[in-house]
């Protein structure tokens, strides 16, 4: 089985990026500009054929795709060219490959809670009875648990990883109490021996109680599919913010090789088949809200980094009367490249060094 999941893997890079290309594509044509090819795969052409100026390929490697627009790489005089169109219709253009990981990402989450009979809510049903915080000016019964130190708590599990982040001894919340926000300040609490909800038996937590299940409505699969979407991408975030205040580093980063990795340990623990195409596909969706966001980083040769300059070349026609020389805005992508594909061999050699420790 280690091999179809291995496989498994590679189709699912192969298929979120062709995906992001697709967005490409899709803006590319509704805002009027001349794709010369739309591929499927990479490498060597397996099969061509060209409808009206754009040629569809399929290519032997499942590892992508590419949407070839004229004038995107170079300067082009076509009145369709990518160059040759206005701020705005570039800025979808550039931003719909994002999107479409996105959108993706939403679906697949929202097909694997179709199922779902409901849903875990933040509300607090109780406490252990060595829990000390509860009352008028602490926490009570009831209460739904909104954000934990400024940041959103949109899924029950999202308790655990915030309140992991969180400094013990200093933790502010706001809850949800009668309809009304109540902040909850420089709350003492940490993780500590308490009494489980059976009262036998003794658990390291925080001594809250949760039980209460919201129905799964197709609302509440809309909203929960949205906020999972958006809890993954809030994830992307706080992994940056860790690597860049030293919380985290190389080692705990993943390129593909590690990613291939890990979808097939998820493949081999999980309890059966079914469970497995189930939390594969879980795993698919949170790579490709990664894709969608860390496209958007502004950062030369990716699509944020595309925005940045004609966000800079927009201010500078407006200011100076004068754009910016391609010439420069080729040569910082190129390096920028140059760095990213340095970057990702550093994180493919931890990957494969890990895999033999």
């Amino acid at each position: 089985m280690t091999g179809l999941y291995i496989l498994a893997a590679i189709l699912i890079f192969g298929v979120l990026i062709a995906l992001h290309e697709l967005g490409h594509f899709v803006a590319a044509k509704s805002c009027g500009v001349q794709v010369n090819e739309f591929s499927i795969g990479m490498g060597p052409g397996l099969f061509h054929k060209t409808k009206g100026e754009t040629q569809y390929s399929l290519r032997l490697l499942p590892i992508g795709g590419y949407c070839a627009m004229e004038g995107e790489d170079e300067s082009s005089q076509n009145p369709r060219a990518l160059n040759r169109q206005g701020f705005w219709k570039q800025f979808i253009i550039f931003v719909a490959g994002s999107a479409s990981n996105f959108l993706t990402g939403f679906i697949i989450l929202l097909a694997l809670y179709s199922g779902a009979g409901g849903f875990y809510t933040t509300q607090i049903t109780g406490f252990a009875p060595e829990f000390t915080l509860q009352g008028e000016d602490g926490l009570q019964e009831g209460d739904e648990i909104w954000s934990i130190n400024g940041e959103r708590v949109y899924l029950y599990s999202d308790l655990g990883l915030l309140l992991g982040l969180a400094k013990d001894g200093d933790i502010s919340l706001v809850v949800l109490r009668d309809g009304q926000k109540i902040s909850l300040n420089h709350l003492p609490l940490t993780v500590k021996e308490y009494t489980s909800t059976d009262g036998n038996s003794k658990y390291k937590g925080y001594g809250l109680y949760f039980g209460k299940i919201e129905e799964a409505t197709m609302g509440a699969k809309l909203k929960t599919s949205w906020y999972n979407t958006i809890d993954f991408a809030r994830t992307v975030r706080l992994s940056l913010q860790m690597l860049f205040n030293g919380q985290a580093g190389i080692n705990d980063l993943s390129g593909p090789v590690g990613i291939v990795s890990t979808i097939t340990q998820v493949g081999e623990q999980s309890a059966s088949i079914q469970d497995a195409v189930e939390n594969i596909l879980y795993f698919a969706a949170l790579i490709a809200v990664n894709l969608a966001v860390m496209n958007l980083l502004p950062i030369p040769a990716l699509d944020g980094g595309k925005v940045l300059f004609l966000i800079v070349d927009t201010v500078a026609l407006r200011l100076f009367r004068r754009r910016i020389p391609e010439k420069y805005e080729a040569a910082v992508n190129m390096g920028g490249l140059a760095v990213l594909m340095g970057f990702m061999l550093i994180v493919t050699f931890h990957d494969v060094f890990k895999l033999f420790q």
